[in-house]
């Protein structure tokens, strides 16, 4: 039996993405010898390079769609491109991801016999009709749509673990994770801070895609990491899936607004067309993940967005001098 008070060696895969490398370096602060996993298909080496001299750090270049045989103690599986961009430029290796990579590491602890956390997400709601939105909430998904690999296949993954929890007994968590940001985000990837930010730092308009009144819900990184380790670390019997993200509705004009003054940019607003199966509205209902672990994000928009400016930055300083 695991005592899981105690350093262990732990697996994430996805580890030197943007939510896996923050989540590598709190693991290893904590005391854990931690295993990165990455094909660094999206995943940065300077998004890690800082914890290289750390000497209960490895990094495994590897593709998760193959199998892979390692001794750990636990398995966070975060790997999947997650941004738009990204996801749906090889849509066939995204589904890959999701259903073989999950399948693989499934089967990796299974013969262990350990515990397995999924990085899921808010998108298995699809463009929600609840709101806000619940664990017991089926969703509205576009099964055939371009941004379908990603939403159906974390939803077949989801089906996969829950199907290894029943048959086999095994230990998952399911965590699903909504909008999320702070440093190490890419420049290019699609999202809205991001690019927001970008747009605002290099004096381009912004662009606001739909009318602006759509909504979301920001919760920075180092609340949904908390998040995600105390989920890892609940009861055996809290399975999920539990909603992490922040439940703090601003619509994507205000957003942009906000990111002005931050940046003090002369941008202005320019709109474009809605993308195809994008949400109007996305809020987490976090009573679960409140009640259940404890939870709640502590990190204001402001400040995050403010930490988050800063990166970029530095990001485009470091460049300018290169």
């Amino acid at each position: 039996m695991i005592n899981y008070d105690s350093s262990k060696r732990i697996l994430v895969t996805g580890g030197a993405g943007f939510l896996g490398s923050h989540l590598c370096e709190k693991l290893l602060s904590d005391g854990h010898e931690v295993i990165c996993v990455d094909n660094f298909y999206t995943g940065r080496k300077s998004n890690i390079i800082h914890l290289l001299k750390n000497p209960y750090f490895e990094v495994i270049r590897h593709d998760i769609c193959f199998p892979l045989y390692v001794e750990v103690d636990e398995i966070y599986n975060l790997a999947c491109p997650a941004s738009p961009v990204h996801y749906q430029s090889d849509a066939v290796q995204t589904t890959k991801t999701s259903v073989h990579g999950s399948i693989n590491m499934l089967g990796l602890a299974k013969r262990l016999k350990i515990r397995i956390l999924q990085a899921s997400t808010s998108e298995v709601y699809g463009n929600p009709e609840v709101h806000p939105q619940k664990e017991d909430y089926w969703g509205n998904v576009n099964p055939i749509g371009r941004r379908s690999c990603y939403d159906e296949g974390k939803r077949c993954a989801e089906t996969l673990f829950f199907d290894y929890y029943h048959q086999n007994g095994l230990q998952v968590k399911v965590a699903r994770i909504f909008n999320t940001y702070g440093p190490r985000m890419y420049p290019n990837d699609g999202r809205v801070v991001s690019n927001f930010i970008v747009q605002a730092l290099k004096n381009q308009n912004i662009t606001i895609y739909g009318d602006g009144r759509q909504t979301r819900s920001f919760c920075y990184v180092d609340d949904l990491i908390d998040g995600l380790i105390r989920l890892m670390s609940s009861p055996d019997d809290f399975t999920g899936p539990v909603n992490l993200g922040n439940p703090n509705e601003i619509s994507i004009r205000q957003l942009a607004e906000k990111i002005l003054d931050i940046t003090e940019s002369d941008s202005t607003i320019d709109f474009a067309p809605l993308p195809t199966d994008d949400p109007v509205r996305r809020k987490p209902d976090i009573t679960l993940a409140e009640n259940s672990l404890r939870w709640h994000p502590k990190i204001s928009l402001f400040e995050g967005l403010q930490k988050t400016v800063d990166y970029f930055r530095s990001l485009f300083k470091g460049r300018d001098k290169k």
